[in-house]
């Protein structure tokens, strides 16, 4: 009798180990479809315009947004584009990794309400081929994480249009 209950017990462990794996494995094989579900941009491709401009297409992720991943100061960092945003806005833990530097502190308002932010610059930004020097930023203590807000000291640089779920950015 006690072999059979050890048996049993047995069984039910490798069960147990079974379904745990297979969980995991499905786990590991849609993790990639979320994250490109959440950022359908995590590698920029540019094409060259027929008058010689840089042309790179953000596709509208599942929320409505436009997130991608982008040089930033040379290192790759998710960000998201709002149009809101007078600078692009970068979280401190973000602005550590790029080496920003705080400047000035002010007050921004926010769709949260008011917040302070610290004036700061990027050296660079690449977009695909696109390239932008030295743009004007502010390292938000209000962003979480990674965040980064690519926001009109950055665009104002291109021209952008929106058709359907795709946004071009245009460099001239």
């Amino acid at each position: 009798m006690q072999a059979s209950d050890n048996t049993t017990k047995l069984g039910r462990l490798f069960s147990w180990i079974s379904w745990l794996l297979l969980l995991g494995l499905l786990y590991w094989f849609f993790e990639d479809q979320i994250s490109l579900q959440i950022n359908p941009n995590q590698q920029l491709q540019s094409q060259i315009g027929s008058s010689g401009e840089k042309v790179t297409v953000l596709k509208r992720n599942k929320a409505g947004h436009y997130v991608g991943t982008a040089l930033f100061n040379g290192i790759a960092m998710e960000f998201m584009l709002d149009t809101g945003a007078t600078v692009v806005a970068v979280s401190e833990q973000a602005a550590q990794k790029l080496g920003m530097q705080k400047g000035q502190r002010y007050q921004v308002s926010t769709a949260n309400g008011p917040a302070i932010a610290y004036d700061s610059q990027l050296s660079s930004l690449q977009l695909g081929d696109i390239v932008l020097t030295d743009i004007r930023a502010s390292i938000t203590p209000g962003l979480h994480g990674n965040d980064i807000l690519l926001g009109m000291s950055a665009l104002k640089q291109l021209e952008f249009t929106q058709q359907q779920d795709e946004l071009k950015l245009i460099q001239h």
